[in-house]
């Protein structure tokens, strides 16, 4: 299970909203407690793809390093670690498409995905990746505070 703020899904359904009709992204900074993911803070990041930005995304690698250094990554001192990232399926189901699929090479990172409609957010669901099958599996996300 995730958890994740209202006010940290709103910044990313803002977000989404926002760039529609391209995706948006950004990553998932938190902590692990009692077998969940807890979101602590989002990185928003432009998008990178060198594709169609309305079909894919890439998280800039500056906002990736720039985030590891503002959590202590690189000196190992904290509980907190990026746990994830966001993006946005514009005028798509919220699900991961094969392109993500194929993209997905850090099978710990919970992938957040908001399905956008005519320039408005209508959901955001939580994946995993399932070790055994390489396929990705919805896991529960809850708003809390």
């Amino acid at each position: 299970m995730i958890l994740i703020s209202p006010t940290l899904l709103k910044l990313i359904t803002d977000a989404a909203e926002s760039a529609y009709p391209a995706e948006c992204c950004g990553l998932l900074a938190g902590r692990d407690a009692n077998g969940e993911v807890v979101v602590t803070r989002v990185a928003p990041s432009r998008n990178l793809s060198e594709t169609d930005v309305c079909d894919s995304f890439e998280v800039d690698p500056e906002v990736r390093f720039r985030l590891m250094r503002e959590l202590g990554t690189f000196d190992g001192h904290t509980a907190e670690r990026i746990v994830g990232h966001y993006h946005s399926h514009p005028d798509h189901p919220g699900k991961p498409s094969e392109r993500d699929i194929a993209m997905a090479y850090e099978p710990d990172l919970v992938w957040l995905i908001t399905t956008v409609g005519a320039g408005c957010a209508t959901a955001t669901a939580a994946y995993l990746i399932a070790r055994e099958s390489g396929r990705f599996q919805q896991i529960k996300l809850r708003i809390t505070e």
